[in-house]
C-alpha cells in the first residue's frame, strides 16, 4: 500500500492553460520510467486550474520523485506557464482503494 504522496496546484497563466494541459500530458512518460512512483494523476479543477497527485510506498521514492524530470521541466518552465510557482504539499496516506493487481 502506498503511505506517501503529494499533491501539486497549478494556476495556468492566462491564455497557457492549454499548455499546461499539454505539459501535463507529456509528463506522463516522465512518471513512467520512474519504478518507485506507484500512482500518478494530473486533473483539471477549473479552467485555468491544473493538479497531480501522485502516491509512493516509500519516503525514499518520494523524494526520488521530488527530484526528477518533472519536477525539473516544472522549474524549467514556471515563468512561462505558471501565474506563480506550483504548490507542493507533501500528503502522508491513511486508507487508500487500490484495483487488485
Amino acid at each position: 500500500m502506498p503511505r506517501y504522496g503529494f499533491v501539486v496546484n497549478f494556476e495556468a497563466r492566462p491564455g497557457q492553460e492549454e499548455a499546461v494541459r499539454q505539459f501535463l500530458v507529456d509528463a506522463k512518460p516522465m512518471v513512467d520510467a520512474e519504478p518507485g512512483t506507484f500512482a500518478w494523476f494530473s486533473f483539471q479543477s477549473g479552467p485555468s486550474t491544473f493538479g497531480i497527485f501522485d502516491a509512493f510506498e516509500t519516503e525514499a521514492d518520494r523524494e526520488f520523485h521530488l527530484n526528477g524530470e518533472v519536477r525539473k521541466t516544472i522549474d524549467r518552465r514556471n515563468d512561462e506557464l505558471f501565474a506563480s510557482a506550483p504548490t507542493i504539499t507533501p500528503v502522508d496516506l491513511i486508507a487508500t482503494k487500490l484495483p487488485l493487481q
